[in-house]
Formats: C-alpha cells, structure tokens, sequence
C-alpha cells in the first residue's frame, strides 16, 4: 500500500487535526443517542461533516444533523443519510470498491493533486470533498463519472480562487531530493 501526505499549506495539518478530533467525537455522539436506529458514516474535510448512512425515519436524520452540529470545531454539516433500512453488507463492499477505483482513477490523472481529495462511496453515491481549484473540481467529477457503479457523484468543495491556489501550491512542501555523494 502506498500513501501519499502533502500539504498545499501550512494549516492543512491543522485543519486535518481538527477533522481528526471531531470525527469520533461525533461519531461517540451519534452512538450515544440513536444506537441501532441508525447506520452512519462521519467524514471530516476541512472542519465540514459529511453525515451518510441509513436512518429508520425522518426524525433520526434531523436528529443526526443537530447532534453533530453541535461538536466542537464542526464549521458545516452536509447530511446526506438516507431514510432506508440500512445497506447490505454486499452493497457496503461494493461502495468500497467504487471509492479505491475512484482513488485509483485519481492517482493516475496527472492533472490532480490527490491530497486535495477525500472520497466517500454510500449506496453507489459517490461524496467527492477537498479544498481545490474549479478545475480540479471538474476533471474529478468527470473521472468519477467514468466509474462502473456510480450512481450519481455529489461535490461537497471549497472552491479556491486562481490566486489561492497559486499561493497555496508555491507553499506546498517539495518532494526531498538524495543527498548527492562527493566521491
């Protein structure tokens, strides 16, 4: 397994810290207060939660919403629980495989930085979520879009302007190049 850690900026580590304690805080929460009457997925990009899974009414996805928006370091919550019995574990295994196919797809553009990138798969929906440029919102989309089993791709950006995305690359740490050796 290869993973890839970069930063386009100084508080990205910071950010990613935040993302990191809200995460199961939230979670602990949920857990806390709808037991099993819910199945959900917490995922933290730039202080913004992606709320998906399965709830058995209205009431417990509101419910969800309120809980999680009241954690510490949550800046938005974007609740995308569906009100179904909950997944299948053949269909949870197959959301997997669309998400590494997409991270893959990814990986192999050239065209995209893929730190910049979280992907989330629920029910054949695919939840793309970064801090990136117009550009790199699109072509991520239209990869996407290329996968077998996606059913429908939701962009969840921060959309930076041309200049802050000049600004945040310059910042970003450069690959370390081989101590030359004198012979």
């Amino acid at each position: 397994m290869v993973t890839l850690k970069c930063s386009r900026s100084p508080s990205a580590s910071r950010r990613r810290l935040e993302d990191r304690s809200s995460m199961p805080s939230s979670s602990s929460r949920l857990r806390d207060a709808l037991g099993e009457r819910l199945h959900f997925n917490v995922t933290s990009y730039n202080r913004q939660v992606l709320l998906t899974g399965e709830a058995r009414n209205a009431q417990d996805k509101e419910a969800a919403e309120q809980i999680v928006s009241k954690v510490d370091n949550v800046r938005s919550v974007v609740n995308e629980i569906a009100v179904l019995p909950h997944s299948s574990l053949q269909q949870r295994s197959n959301d997997v495989l669309i998400t590494g196919k997409v991270k893959a797809s990814f990986v192999d553009a050239k065209d995209l930085q893929v730190n910049a990138f979280k992907v989330v798969t629920e029910r054949g929906i695919v939840y793309l979520m970064g801090r990136v440029s117009q550009a790199e919102a699109d072509r991520a989309t239209q990869i996407t879009r290329t996968i077998g089993g996606v059913q429908r791709v939701v962009r969840i950006f921060d959309i930076l302007s041309p200049e802050e995305f000049q600004r945040l690359s310059r910042e970003a740490p450069q690959p370390a190049r081989p101590a030359s050796s004198a012979r």
